[in-house]
């Protein structure tokens, strides 16, 4: 679950004050380490901006079955929810319940696992996320993009295009493998106790940490390894682990110094540009990573590309970027081929049978809400060819679902195109000019 504590209408002013002063200290005082933050979790704005976080966020019911329903229709409410955890916390007698295992598809096939903590957790950890980001987000560098405030993919990508124009054509394109659940416990802990030295506030991410996996079926025993990827704290910590990376890239034994390369990190997602990639910066990200950070890098999807060789490219954050042109060359950036497949099975799964009870408006309603998002995403470069094929897409799997309404198909007139039915229904084609207006907004983390 990624919480983006971003809308200030969610934070009441007492508790960004608080915020802003803890920022200010890490900031003021770099070696600083904090030693009472656990009484700032006993806060009830606290709790209310953590509960209001999660239930933003909704998500399914974690090991317990507890939905948000169930609590918001108890006798005693949300409050009394809050009032619960903030007496377990405040006699010591919280504790971490065991973490849901569930599996979604990926893009090549195969399943991730995400860990979905209960309700409770979920809040808790938001708590201690709005008190413990101010502090870090101090810390981490300007090459790290994913899962911060204020920060996007889209800047990533913009980093990525300034890097090409400076001439660091050559990319090391690196790929994680399994990142969250094999971060090491015992140096995760020690680069959070750089700035954390309250033993209450460790012992709780070691209990998130350590909190065993249910999964049906199978026998439960505590996590020996990893952050699981569902909880809200999780992003927090990964991006945390791999910030000692970033620093120790740009020290003076790292390739951000002596070979002047760039390192853009979106989460565990990164590529390393340099005029010339050469061995010693490979092999010094891989002992880094390997020996040092105790990670596992996948050698059979990370690769090397030399963008000033003919129809080279790289893939990074669902885009394509290639540098082309015959005399005068341009960084090109547009959606990914495995992008736009992605797209297609969610539009063809909006508009499946499956569907058939919904009324067309509903229907409309939900594909164009996705085709809004994915194109804002996508708003970046040249993505008009990628757009079109898109419109194209939609609208053939809506005709589809139209005549599929009835054994007799949708009624139109004879004279009525199939394209102007679907604008009178209200589906959005993507242009680029529809997006103008929001900017980056759209790619934000």
């Amino acid at each position: 679950m990624i919480i983006s504590i971003t809308e200030k209408e969610e934070i009441p002013s007492a508790l960004a004050q608080l915020r802003a002063k803890l920022g200010l200290k890490a900031k003021q005082e770099p070696k600083f380490r904090f030693y009472t933050l656990y009484s700032h979790l006993l806060r009830e704005d606290v709790l209310q901006a953590a509960w209001n976080l999660v239930h933003r966020n909704n998500g399914a019911s974690g090991y317990d079955g507890m939905t948000f329903n169930n609590i918001l229709n108890s006798k005693e409410g949300v409050s009394g929810f809050l009032k619960e955890i903030r007496e377990t916390l405040l006699k010591r007698t919280y504790r971490a319940d065991p973490v849901k295992r569930v599996y979604i598809p990926k893009s090549d096939g195969k399943l991730r696992p995400l860990g979905i903590p209960t309700i409770k957790d979920r809040v808790v950890q938001a708590a201690l996320l709005l008190i413990l980001e101010p502090i870090f987000e101090e810390d981490f560098l300007e090459s790290s993009y994913g899962f911060r405030p204020n920060k996007s993919a889209h800047q990533a990508i913009d980093a990525m295009k300034q890097a090409a124009y400076e001439g660091k054509l050559e990319i090391y394109d690196a790929d994680l493998e399994s990142y969250f659940n094999s971060i090491p416990h015992e140096n995760l802990m020690k680069a959070l106790q750089t700035r954390v030295i309250d033993q209450r506030v460790l012992k709780l991410i070691k209990m998130w940490l350590r909190a065993p996996i249910w999964e049906k079926g199978k026998p439960m025993k505590p996590n020996e390894r990893g952050t699981q990827q569902g909880g809200a704290i999780s992003p927090l910590l990964s991006n945390l682990y791999l910030h000692w990376f970033d620093k120790l890239f740009f020290s003076q034994s790292g390739p951000g110094t002596w070979a002047k390369a760039q390192i853009i990190r979106y989460a565990d997602d990164f590529v390393i540009m340099a005029r010339y990639m050469t061995d010693k910066i490979e092999k010094w990200v891989e002992r880094e990573l390997e020996g040092r950070f105790r990670l596992k890098i996948n050698r059979e999807k990370t690769r090397t590309v030399d963008l000033k060789k003919p129809k080279s490219s790289v893939n990074f954050l669902g885009f394509t970027m290639r540098w082309t042109g015959k005399y005068q060359k341009k960084y090109q950036i547009q959606p990914m081929e495995r992008s736009l497949k992605r797209a297609r099975t969610r539009i063809r799964e909006l508009t499946s049978p499956k569907n058939g009870l919904l009324s067309i408006k509903q229907v409309v309603e939900r594909v164009n809400r996705f085709l809004i998002g994915w194109g804002g995403y996508f708003n970046k470069g040249v993505p008009s060819k990628a757009f079109n094929k898109i419109n194209y897409y939609t609208q053939g799997q809506m005709v589809h679902f139209l005549k599929r309404r009835s054994q007799r198909g949708y009624s139109r007139n004879k004279e009525q195109s199939w394209y102007s039915v679907l604008v009178g229904l209200g589906l959005v084609t993507l242009t680029r000019k529809m997006f103008q207006q929001e900017g980056d907004s759209y790619g934000k983390a």
